[in-house]
């Protein structure tokens, strides 16, 4: 029968002896990674103290002690974190470029003022004045409501005396043009001035705009040989501009609810 010699020490099915020591309290807690790689800076410093590998140099020694380790870990991490940085900064620099050179959404095309078109506006009048036969300056804000009759280049006669008789009173007619006004009802871009407001008891002057400065403000077009008509309420606000007009019955509706 074999003796306890024969189990090496140990006693009967594998157990620990009771009597083995523990570890010394100077080794601290071991820690048994899951990654074996982790312990090969250890390795290699035990196999130097055993002398299984190829003697160090001193400054192998040297960087292989535990606080040169951890400064070298430590110093790896401050540079890898300012390259992180910068990569983003990077990053976020060329998505910025990309993204401003990236062709937006098709604009739609203005709409473009034709003459014959009938429009709504919320400007106000300038506050201009205008001059009469005798070079008088006249404000025609201190005529609202008014209808103005831009008629250069117009012989606009019989608008300007249907517009004059379909006004309700207290609604001013103001015919305007470049030309100094005349007798003469014929001619184009002239006015007649045989109609006075002392006539028929309605509100209506001659009036000449020599720069254009109204027809600009309101962007109307060069004239074509018809009268542009601008319907203007007692507030100054203009409601309504015809750029071309050669008859009453185009202004008459806006007329009625001026």
């Amino acid at each position: 029968m074999a003796g306890a010699s024969d189990n090496g020490g140990l006693p009967p099915g594998g157990g620990s002896p009771d009597d083995l020591p523990d570890f010394p309290e100077e080794w601290g807690v071991i820690v048994i990674p899951d990654d074996l790689s982790e312990l090969a800076e250890e390795v290699e410093a035990v196999r130097a103290e055993l002398h299984t590998g190829p003697p160090l140099t001193g400054w192998q020694r040297f960087v292989r002690r535990p606080t040169v380790r951890r400064l070298r870990k430590a110093g790896a991490l401050l540079v890898r974190t300012p390259a992180l940085i910068v990569s983003m900064a990077i990053l976020v620099t060329v998505a910025s470029l990309f993204a401003s050179a990236w062709p937006g959404p098709p604009r739609q095309p203005a709409t473009q003022r034709t003459s014959g078109t009938t429009e709504t506006h919320t400007d106000t009048l300038p506050a201009l004045d205008l001059l009469d036969s005798e070079g008088e300056a006249v404000p025609i804000r201190g005529r609202l409501p008014a209808v103005l009759l831009l008629t250069e280049g117009c012989d606009c006669a019989k608008l300007i005396a249907d517009t004059i008789a379909a006004a309700r009173p207290g609604i001013t007619v103001l015919a305007i043009t470049k030309l100094r006004p005349s007798v003469s009802a014929t001619a184009p871009g002239t006015l007649p001035t045989a109609r006075t407001p002392a006539a028929d008891g309605k509100n209506f002057a001659l009036l000449r705009d020599p720069t254009d400065t109204l027809r600009n403000h309101v962007g109307l077009s060069t004239p074509d040989g018809t009268a542009a008509v601008i319907l203007v309420d007692n507030l100054g606000k203009i409601v309504r501009i015809h750029p071309r007009t050669a008859s009453i019955e185009t202004i008459r509706p806006d007329l009625l609810r001026l």
